[in-house]
């Protein structure tokens, strides 16, 4: 069974919605790092937050995600990828990421980072991303361009 999704610009007005799904996706990894606290988790995405950056990622018709591409001098930083977790796990993740890779239209590689030990660093991996360096606390990964 293929499941349907696509990409929607955001709006500022997603950002409450967003800041509250990444709370729920990052709590497990942030708990296990000791680094949980409910209020920063949420201040840190609202002062990042950039719609013209961010695409709604709709399952079924209902927004179930976010996807940001922040563009650098030298990278695309792709930036707050959550998923809603009753949609984890399908393929969705895999798709959407292939998707914005393949459509920058763009030289620069592709920069996240991710929280050590997280099951998304897989994600990433399989889809062609690196390790660059890391810290205690973080994982960078990095991904050359995919041009069409």
């Amino acid at each position: 069974m293929t499941t349907e999704w696509t990409l929607a610009p955001s709006s500022p007005a997603d950002a409450s919605w967003m800041a509250e799904l990444r709370a729920v996706v990052m709590r497990a990894d942030l708990e296990r790092l000791g680094r949980w606290d409910p209020v920063r988790v949420r201040q840190r995405f609202l002062a990042a937050f950039d719609s013209a950056h961010t695409s709604v990622i709709t399952v079924d018709g209902a927004s179930a995600g976010l996807i940001a591409v922040r563009p650098e001098t030298d990278a695309l930083w792709i930036e707050h990828f959550y998923l809603q977790p009753a949609q984890q796990g399908r393929g969705i993740g895999g798709q959407v990421l292939r998707e914005i890779m393949a459509t920058q239209g763009d030289t620069r590689p592709f920069r996240l980072n991710v929280l050590q030990g997280s099951p998304a660093r897989t994600l990433y991996e399989r889809n062609g991303f690196v390790v660059d360096r890391q810290d205690p606390i973080d994982v960078y990964l990095e991904a050359p361009p995919r041009l069409r």
